[in-house]
């Protein structure tokens, strides 16, 4: 009898040592929820913007850009120039919105594997056939690796992880918020050289240049802290998903409409499953021939390589194409689809609940398109990096202020290169002068870079997952979704800085020939 009395005692005050951080999530859930629509919010800081443009620009405020020493000046974007502008490039704003017509490609083959059943038919089936306890670490994981992929891992996973979870009779919104949380949290994390390796790199061998002429950037060097920052995020996202993240969402009362998602697959389904296997395995196949042999026609023609190269430059198609064939000879193998006018009709309904997304779009595209016309970012960015270059911080405390202020100046500038672009020739250089490495400047810039993606609202994809956690809860709220979100990005920062301030203390390499220390 002693045993279960301890455990009651034990659970009571693991209770009452979380009471404290639910109280504050609460806090962001219930005054979160308290915030307009995410369309008139968004609307809301677009005329802010609009207005600090206006005051910027009238009071002169500018800032040096150390990047090609000229100066920046904030733009006034109610002046009649600006006006014009706005009225003329709006359509165009709307149309060339990068995220758009990723997502809408995309969603429209994992729509369409939805539509037919496909996505649930094979999640029941991995659910039946694997240990439950597996699932979200693989998710988790296939989100840090996918992120080397973003656009199409933003878009593609959240919503299969959501369905995952629902086969599991588990809170979709956890699903979600996990898939979500590893791949724009876990963003520089990875086993494998992305295109953002060689991008940022770059930026990184050019700002080193401004000391050291002779300097050679390696877009390997920040892999071995990466690899290894990909297997210690992996458990910190399933325990913050497992308790923190689900308890607080309950249980999930599933439409009375949406059918079931654990009975047994019938002969139609596991015929479709067949099929569909079938075809991504020959669709794969192809993609490999044209992609892995030298000289390949995915590959670069010039070095030859993949991670420059069509391949990578063609992977929302692709992505495309992985789910919509096999959804396909699902439809058809499962009985689903019988006719073209079938296809035609489940690729309307796949496309109808994309709506607020595409409302949402055309604010987040003006948004989004004013705040860098203004320059206010930009300037922004430069001020808190002069301050923290005044600050005279030396060693890991510096390094460790830096990724904090990485973190702020990501929630108002979402692209990566943009940001290192600004602050790598102000920081590698600076850095370089007290032992520092490049490499190390630029892997504490990545943790920072990555930590705050998961809250930000300057991240477009963060729209994509409002709209597709609505599916699933047509109350959510901004307040709620970000309360369920902010836990990762908390822990993120927490173990990612740990880990790294071991790895200064023990001196490990960052990547081949890379140390922390210049010496």
């Amino acid at each position: 009898m002693g045993k279960p009395l301890l455990k009651e005692i034990s659970l009571d005050k693991h209770r009452k040592q979380k009471r404290g951080f639910n109280r504050f999530l609460d806090w962001v859930e219930k005054n979160g929820n308290k915030l307009p629509d995410v369309l008139t919010l968004f609307l809301i800081i677009t005329i802010c913007i609009l207005l600090a443009s206006m005051a910027a620009g009238l009071s002169g405020w500018s800032a040096v850009n150390p990047s090609n020493n000229e100066t920046v000046k904030a733009v006034n974007l109610l002046n009649e120039e600006g006006i014009k502008r706005m009225m003329t490039d709006m359509v165009k704003n709307f149309v060339n919105f990068p995220p758009l017509g990723l997502v809408l490609v995309v969603m429209l083959g994992v729509g369409l594997a939805e539509s037919t059943g496909l996505i649930s038919a094979f999640m029941r089936k991995i659910v039946l056939a694997s240990p439950k306890k597996l699932i979200l670490p693989i998710i988790v994981l296939i989100g840090i690796i996918g992120n080397a992929a973003a656009d199409a891992a933003l878009i593609v996973l959240p919503p299969v992880a959501a369905m995952v979870f629902l086969t599991l009779g588990r809170h979709p919104i956890a699903g979600l918020a996990a898939a979500y949380a590893a791949v724009a949290g876990g963003f520089s994390a990875n086993v494998i050289i992305s295109m953002l390796d060689v991008m940022l790199a770059g930026f990184t061998e050019s700002s080193a240049h401004i000391v050291d002429k002779a300097y050679k950037a390696n877009p390997a060097m920040n892999y071995y802290f990466l690899f290894v920052s990909t297997f210690v995020l992996v458990p910190v996202a399933v325990w913050v998903t497992t308790k923190i993240v689900e308890p607080r969402l309950g249980l999930y009362k599933k439409p009375e409409d949406a059918g079931s998602t654990s009975e047994k697959l019938t002969d139609a389904e596991q015929r479709g499953l067949k099929w569909a296997g079938i075809s991504l395995f020959a669709y794969v196949a192809l993609i490999l021939a044209v992609t892995v042999p030298e000289g390949a026609m995915l590959r670069d023609p010039k070095t030859d390589g993949i991670i420059v190269s069509p391949f990578m430059d063609g992977l929302v198609p692709i992505m495309f194409l992985f789910f919509l064939i096999p959804a396909l000879f699902y439809g058809f193998g499962a009985r689903v689809l019988k006719s073209d006018k079938d296809v035609a009709e489940h690729l309307t309904k796949a496309m109808s609940g994309m709506g607020y997304y595409i409302v949402l779009s055309f604010i987040a595209a003006q948004m989004i398109t004013y705040f860098a016309w203004s320059n206010l970012g930009t300037i922004i960015a430069i001020k808190g990096a002069d301050t923290l270059k005044a600050i005279g911080w030396e060693g890991l405390p510096l390094l460790l202020a830096f990724i904090i202020f990485t973190a702020f100046v990501n929630l108002l500038i979402a692209s990566s290169s943009a940001k290192w672009a600004i602050l790598g020739p102000v920081f590698v250089p600076m850095f370089m002068m007290m032992d520092i490495s490049p490499a190390a400047t630029q892997v504490v810039y990545r943790i920072g870079d990555s930590i705050t993606n998961v809250i930000t609202p300057m991240l477009a994809y963060f729209a994509i997952l409002l709209t597709v956690a609505k599916k699933f809860d047509k109350n959510m709220g901004m307040g709620t979704l970000i309360s369920a979100l902010l836990p990762y990005s908390i822990a993120y920062t927490i173990f990612w800085t740990i880990l790294f301030a071991v790895w200064y203390v023990l001196g490990l390499p960052l990547g081949p020939g890379e140390y922390i220390k210049m010496g």
